[in-house]
């Protein structure tokens, strides 16, 4: 799927090696904001960082990762998708991040329910998790909000400025879900 329509205003493209300039620049212009949680940030210092990472996730032989860039009324707001897909097990985890200037407008809360459904429906999975780092609790009330359950702690489960964040563990499953 290439577009998804959130609302009038949100949608999701999938991303394109065309679109790492404006990611770059957002996540440059963002910098101090968004590696108080995010690790990548700290390793994204020019274009072709961006760049590889798009191309790391658009080359065929990986189908673990599915990643989407949001607009908010046509404006790049951030990046949403699915991460460590388990086709097997049908199991994925759903990652997100979003520009300064782009927080509360329901963006998050409304992408992740149109995933969560495309994840159960179109995907057939039937796990969905969200990691969240102890202390971000603007992150953390998604998965809150969204009725999955807390399943526990991954101790030292993320590195970012030199020093190791436990991991929150938020899954929910097909049956549980609306």
């Amino acid at each position: 799927m290439e577009h998804i329509r959130i609302s009038d205003k949100i949608r999701l493209e999938k991303i394109k090696l065309s679109m790492a300039p404006l990611i770059f620049e957002t996540i440059d212009r963002d910098r101090d904001y968004l590696q108080e949680w995010l690790p990548f940030v700290h390793y994204t210092n020019q274009v072709s960082d961006t760049e590889i990472f798009i191309e790391s996730i658009s080359a065929n032989h990986n189908s673990k990762d599915d990643v989407f860039s949001i607009w908010y009324t046509e404006k790049f707001a951030g990046l949403i998708g699915f991460k460590d897909t388990d086709r097997a097990n049908r199991k994925t985890e759903i990652g997100y991040w979003l520009a300064r200037d782009m927080q509360g407008k329901r963006i998050i809360t409304s992408s992740v329910e149109i995933l969560l459904k495309y994840a159960f429906q179109k995907l057939k999975m039937n796990r969905i998790q969200i990691k969240v780092a102890e202390g971000n609790s603007k992150s953390e009330a998604i998965p809150t909000k969204l009725g999955f359950k807390y399943e526990g702690l991954e101790r030292d489960g993320e590195f970012n400025k030199n020093k190791y964040f436990n991991l929150k563990i938020y899954s929910l499953l097909k049956s549980e879900w609306r």
